[in-house]
C-alpha cells in the first residue's frame, strides 16, 4: 500500500471500528474525510450525501475504500443512513428539489448553517448510522451547540450510531464518544483533553499572542 495514508491503510487492515459515537479528528489531509466517506459507502450512502437510496451524484472522486470493507450488522438493524457531507450538501439539496419523495424543506432558501441543522434535525430519525463530514464548517458556536444536542438526543435513544469527522472542540464533546485521532503514523484512540485538536484551541484562546508573533 505505498503511497497510501497511514491511517487509510489502517482501515484497510483492520476495517472500521466505530462505536456507538466515533469522533474523528486530524489536520487537514490526514485521510478522516476518506475514512467516513469510504464508511458511508460501504452503508449504501451516497459519496456525495443523502439518504440512503439517494442517487446524487455529479463526479466520482470517491476513494473505492469501501470495496474493501464489509460492515457486520446487528439482526434488525435497519438500513436507512444518512451523510451529511459538508462539500457537496449544496449539490444535494438540489437534487433532493428535484427528486422529492414527499413534503420537504426548501433548504436552498436558508442559510448554509440553519440547512444543516435543519438536515440533521429533521433527516435523522430512530437508529440508523448517521455519517457526517465536517458539518461545523457552516456553523456558528450556538449552531455548533445545537447540532452537538441533536446528536446527543440520537445516541440517547440507543439505537443510532453516529460519526462525526470534524474540526470542532464543541464537537469534539459528544457525550459517550470514542475520540480518534488521525495523524501521519496511526489512527489513535484519546480521551478529548488529550486530542491535538482540543489542546491547540486552548492554548489559543489562553494566549492568541504567542500563536500571532510567529505568522
Amino acid at each position: 500500500m505505498a503511497g497510501t495514508l497511514a491511517p487509510v491503510a489502517q482501515l484497510l487492515e483492520r476495517g472500521p471500528e466505530p462505536g456507538r459515537a466515533t469522533v474523528l479528528v486530524g489536520a487537514n489531509g490526514s485521510g478522516k474525510s476518506t475514512r467516513v466517506e469510504a464508511i458511508a459507502q460501504a452503508c449504501g450512502l451516497s459519496a456525495e450525501g443523502g439518504s440512503t437510496g439517494a442517487m446524487h451524484a455529479t463526479r466520482d472522486t470517491g476513494s473505492g475504500l469501501h470495496r474493501h470493507l464489509c460492515l457486520e450488522r446487528n439482526p434488525g438493524t435497519t438500513r436507512y443512513g444518512y451523510f451529511l457531507r459538508a462539500e457537496t450538501m449544496h449539490g444535494c439539496f438540489s437534487y433532493l428539489e428535484d427528486n422529492p419523495a414527499g413534503p420537504d424543506l426548501a433548504f436552498q432558501e436558508m442559510s448554509h448553517g440553519e440547512s444543516f441543522l435543519e438536515t440533521a434535525a429533521g433527516k435523522f430519525r430512530g437508529g440508523g448510522p448517521w455519517i457526517l463530514e465536517e458539518p461545523a464548517s457552516a456553523l456558528s458556536f450556538p449552531g455548533c451547540l445545537a447540532l452537538l444536542g441533536v446528536l446527543k438526543d440520537l445516541i440517547g435513544l440507543g439505537d443510532s450510531q453516529v460519526i462525526p469527522c470534524t474540526h470542532s472542540p464543541i464537537l469534539a464533546a459528544l457525550p459517550g464518544t470514542r475520540g480518534h485521532e488521525v495523524g501521519d503514523r496511526r489512527l489513535r484512540e484519546r480521551q478529548r483533553a488529550e486530542l491535538d485538536l482540543v489542546q491547540g484551541w486552548r492554548s489559543f484562546l489562553d494566549a492568541p499572542q504567542r500563536f500571532l508573533r510567529h505568522l
